[in-house]
């Protein structure tokens, strides 16, 4: 079966639905018409968990160059100075285009735009743009509600990418694209799974854009939700694009500790506001870390939570807000203490149990400051992707300023491109494979995954917990292609391949730094070198394990 469609109907295919495909769709719909996938109901995304706020350079007190410092001061080294300059040069316009698209922020009569700006760790003023505590949701939900109202926008709830459709596979398949030159290389569309009907859609595209965030379920405790399983990472990779350092996953300090919640986050404005980091006896430990205390940057908040957890034998530390009294914490931070309260904290009189955990992924698909990979008509924004902005550390807030600013030079990007002449493309073939006989293979592969990556890949990371790791996963991939090769793809399927890709791509680039940088710490490694580079995987094909640092 084949699908063909003519050129002035080919659609924009954006994978995800969070703020970065969200902004990338909203820039698009007036000049062409646009497909968004959602793997799960549209407001399961990462950028509704969302609590701290975003980046604006926009008050008296503050500059490009100190947000850049910062930026680069968080980074460790590995910041692209261009790329952080020209974020931060377009951060004041990302913030009013959300105002102008009715995003409450939380309002200050007096404050630039009339907006209350706080601060967060590893920023040297205020500048952070907020809606109390639940600022991704305010900006999500406000998004969401434009692009469901646009003409022009297709939104597909409980649709899965399953790969992306290049000449590779019209070569296999044969007919008509099989003529292509072999240096030719493009992206023509996507399989995609109706996760209702488990029935695989070819959707061809004039561009394909990669919004499917990071990878933060590769590890067994998160932030993050459900649908972070690196899928767009995942399928860049297979299809030959480059990924970047991948060895830097950001590791939140303070995820709520409790039966109940494991994945429930304590935004570290609370820090900035004031909250202090305790023993059980009530000492402060932060100062013995770094002379910046609980505002240091999160790498560092991490492993010193990290080391007084492993030294005293804790299952986790305490954040104290008790001293910032009940009024103050119930206009800041409502969600933070309605949801403690619900669990039986009240943080208005009690220190709140935290522990670390895996929270965003700072390296992934290599792309420039219009979202273009390696592969024409394939692009990224958001998470998934490496810009260089991030560094080996990402300072707060700038996850989701990234995302509206280079949604934008994305969707002007695909919009300056020339309409490529449709092909025809192979439809999905499921004739040799059948209907799963054991699903508990993928529930089992899964948990052990994740245990791996949690117990040799974690904050604290050696040489030989490394080599574990990838004798395991190498083990762990060859079931699960064997799965693959055999079975109807389901969304568990898919998303276990997709990660076990990115736990693969994360060892290989933490063996390969030999020294101890911003997220990746290393004890046979401890020392961090006075000149290093940025972790680059590139894939030769038709060769296995083909790997270039």
């Amino acid at each position: 079966m084949t699908a063909q469609t003519s050129v002035s109907e080919l659609p924009v295919v954006i994978i995800g639905a969070g703020l970065a495909g969200l902004t990338v769709a909203l820039h698009l719909a007036a000049t062409q018409p646009v497909i968004v996938l959602a793997k799960r109901q549209l407001e399961e995304g990462a950028t509704a968990w969302a609590q701290g706020g975003i980046v604006g350079v926009l008050g008296t007190d503050d500059s490009i160059a100190s947000h850049v410092q910062d930026t680069q001061d968080a980074g460790a080294g590995l910041v692209d100075e261009h790329t952080a300059e020209f974020i931060a040069r377009n951060s004041a316009r990302a913030v009013e285009w959300l105002v102008e698209q009715g995003v409450p922020f939380s309002p200050d009569p007096e404050g630039p735009l009339g907006l209350h700006l706080t601060r967060e760790g590893g920023h040297a003023v205020r500048r952070i743009a907020h809606a109390a505590d639940a600022t991704g949701k305010a900006i999500h939900d406000v998004l969401l509600a434009e692009v469901k109202r646009h003409p022009n926008i297709s939104l597909r709830e409980r649709w899965m990418a399953v790969d992306l459709i290049t000449d590779r596979h019209l070569r296999r398949a044969g007919g008509p694209g099989a003529t292509l030159s072999p240096t030719d290389h493009r992206c023509h569309g996507v399989y995609a799974l109706d996760i209702e009907s488990q029935r695989v859609e070819t959707l061809a595209a004039s561009a394909v854009v990669l919004a499917t965030g990071g990878a933060g379920k590769v590890y067994r405790y998160t932030t993050n939700p459900d649908t972070s399983t690196g899928d767009g990472i995942a399928m860049a990779w297979r299809a030959g694009c480059r990924v970047g350092n991948m060895e830097f996953i950001q590791f939140h300090p303070t995820c709520l500790y409790h039966p109940q919640e494991r994945s429930f986050l304590i935004t570290e404005a609370l820090r900035g506001e004031g909250a202090y980091l305790r023993l059980p006896d009530g000492t402060r430990f932060m100062a013995a870390h770094d002379e910046r205390g609980e505002l240091a940057p999160r790498d560092i908040v991490a492993r010193a939570i990290d080391f007084e957890m492993k030294k005293h034998g804790l299952d986790h530390v305490w954040l104290d807000a008790t001293h910032l009294g009940e009024a103050f914490l119930k206009e800041h931070f409502p969600t933070i203490h309605a949801r403690c309260l619900s669990l039986g904290i009240d943080i208005a009189r009690q220190p709140i149990p935290v522990v670390p955990a895996a929270h965003y992924t700072c390296g992934g698909v290599v792309t420039d400051l219009s979202g273009r990979t390696d592969l024409p008509g394939l692009y990224g924004v958001g998470e998934t992707t490496y810009t260089g902005l991030h560094g080996a550390n990402r300072l707060a807030s700038n996850s989701l300023l990234e995302c509206v600013v280079l949604g934008r030079t994305c969707a002007d990007d695909i919009q300056a491109q020339s309409r490529q002449m449709p092909v025809v493309l192979p439809g999905w073939d499921e004739s040799q494979v059948t209907d799963a006989d054991e699903e508990v293979v993928i529930a089992h592969n899964w948990d052990e995954l994740r245990l791996v990556m949690w117990n040799y890949v974690g904050i604290v990371r050696t040489t030989r917990r490394l080599e574990r790791a990838l004798h395991r996963i190498k083990l762990l991939r060859s079931e699960i292609d064997d799965y693959y090769a055999n079975f109807r793809v389901s969304r568990d399927l898919l998303e276990l391949r997709n990660l076990v890709d990115c736990a693969e791509l994360i060892v290989r680039s933490a063996l390969s730094r030999q020294e101890s940088r911003g997220l990746h710490f290393s004890r046979d490694y401890p020392r961090t070198l006075p000149v290093s580079f940025p972790t680059i995987l590139c894939k030769k094909p038709k060769k296995k394990d083909a790997w270039l640092p």
